[in-house]
């Protein structure tokens, strides 16, 4: 009989080195804290409640123009009993809460651009860059409404695509298209002030000069990181001096990698997704190497093989909240969160990948599709019948029961 009933073939190549390093670390920690009497309140929940709140009110300090895109500073709206912003991660992203003029409630994920550093104290900030989308909807709203003093609702900082130094190497390749160039803005600034420590290459995607964003930012990081940060401009359909021309490539990332150890970061959008997925795959890199950031909603359900549906067809779908059922149809190529917030329910989508779980609802009866891609339920959900609706599509009438947070 096996002493353990776990899987230890997932620890291999992990050693014990970086395990061993965080216990110095921790009392390091210990020793630099100051000491004070116990409390009734333990200091563990004091601060996980500030790490943690279910909803954080902020309000619009500065909005700043870049190439195809808008850039928000957002600070604590202490009127409506935030006091200050809570501390994330570089490479986390918050949840923006947004109640259309139409009824309609929309929570889409956007990744902090700023400097960690920013989020700690009574003055606290973020930032945010919305760019502009061939489907302007959310984005559309974003930048028609927001102007400095505009009151805004986030969720909490969430995401384990940042540097974690028990699974990354010390060398980090970013390979960044379009606006995903924001979470490695962080990560640079983190590295610059000690936050983080790590060497990271960004190979920047473009498809012209014109088109980058924080390209002056980025170079006044690359001198703030002395070395350990580089930004190597792609332009896709355009030369310039000092860029490479073409594509992310595996030769390219083998280029700026060399012979070392390094872990791969990659953001953008699905169609760069679709193609880094290709690399990945040329590259050999052990699984954990390798790390992709939020791919956002799966689309057309026909994006699957798998996808046996109409796609043509509407259902009826009655939503369930508390007692109070809602009677609503949905179109059979868009998952139920799309019908559930049009029809103004708050529930809250953290990720809209199928992965975070915080549109976690149970389904009554009705049979769906899953894309197995997108498909970030525990295995208990999908025995007992929960469904993340951001990546759910109707193959029949549907009925459910959510739990929104608005």
């Amino acid at each position: 009989m096996a002493k353990y009933n776990y899987d230890k073939s997932v620890l291999k190549g992990y050693g014990v080195g970086p395990f061993l390093g965080e216990v110095k670390v921790r009392e390091a920690h210990i020793a630099a804290a100051p000491a004070e009497e116990i409390q009734s309140i333990f200091n563990a929940n004091i601060i996980a409640k500030k790490l943690h709140p279910s909803i954080v009110f902020a309000k619009v300090a500065k909005v700043e123009e870049q190439p195809l895109a808008k850039i928000y500073t957002l600070v604590a709206d202490k009127e409506k009993g935030t006091e200050e912003l809570p501390y994330f991660r570089a490479g986390q992203y918050v949840s923006v809460a947004l109640f259309m003029e139409n009824g309609e409630f929309i929570s889409k994920p956007y990744t902090l651009a700023g400097n960690p550093k920013d989020a700690i104290g009574e003055n606290s900030s973020y930032r945010i860059m919305v760019k502009e989308s061939a489907n302007p909807h959310a984005s559309g709203f974003i930048h028609e409404n927001w102007k400095v003093g505009t009151e805004v609702i986030l969720g909490t900082p969430v995401g384990d695509f940042y540097h974690n130094g028990l699974r990354d190497a010390k060398k980090v390749i970013a390979a960044s298209g379009g606006s995903g160039i924001t979470p490695f803005i962080s990560m640079a600034y983190a590295i610059a002030e000690g936050i983080e420590d790590f060497e990271m290459t960004l190979l920047c995607g473009h498809k012209n000069w014109e088109e980058i964003a924080f390209r002056d930012e980025l170079d006044e990081l690359v001198k703030k990181c002395k070395g350990k940060f580089k930004v190597i401009h792609v332009l896709s359909e355009a030369e310039h001096e000092g860029c490479e021309k073409g594509f992310i490539t595996t030769d390219l990332i083998k280029k700026y990698a060399g012979n070392d150890d390094y872990s791969l970061l990659i953001c953008g959008n699905r169609a760069f997704y679709d193609h880094m997925d290709t690399v990945v795959a040329e590259l050999g890199l052990p699984r954990r190497r390798a790390r992709f950031e939020l791919r956002g909603e799966f689309g057309a359900p026909s994006n699957d093989p798998a996808y046996k549906g109409d796609e043509n067809a509407t259902y009826k779908l009655k939503v369930w909240v508390k007692d109070e059922a809602h009677d609503l149809e949905c179109n059979a190529n868009e998952p139920l969160i799309v019908a559930i917030q049009k029809a103004g329910i708050g529930l809250t989508t953290d990720c809209r990948s199928g992965i975070c779980g915080w549109c976690h609802s149970r389904l009554i009866c009705g049979n769906v599709f899953i894309p197995e891609s997108a498909d970030g339920r525990r295995e208990a959900d999908k025995k007992f019948g929960w469904i993340h609706p951001c990546a759910t599509y109707a193959l029949s009438d549907i009925e459910m029961e959510v739990f929104p947070s608005f």
